[in-house]
């Protein structure tokens, strides 16, 4: 039972995000082999001014190496 959450700024359409939500979905399914009821997927939008804070610090540069499996190519 997937349940992906992305992170985001602020700023993206209503389409935007139900796009990514759908290809998400799709890679999902495909790539865990899970059926359409198994997956969810959350936005959940943070301010520019809090990501460090709030998204930076503890989902990317305190994480488990193990887990985290695409880092971004910037630090703060």
């Amino acid at each position: 039972m997937p349940h992906v959450i992305v992170k985001a700024w602020p700023g993206k359409t209503e389409d935007q995000k139900k796009r990514l939500a759908e290809a998400i979905s799709r890679n999902v399914m495909e790539i865990f082999e899970y059926g359409a009821d198994a997956v969810s997927v959350a936005i959940e939008e943070v301010a520019p001014a809090r990501w460090k804070e709030d998204v930076y610090q503890p989902d990317i540069a305190e994480a488990d190496p193990q887990t985290l499996y695409k880092t971004p190519g910037y630090e703060m």
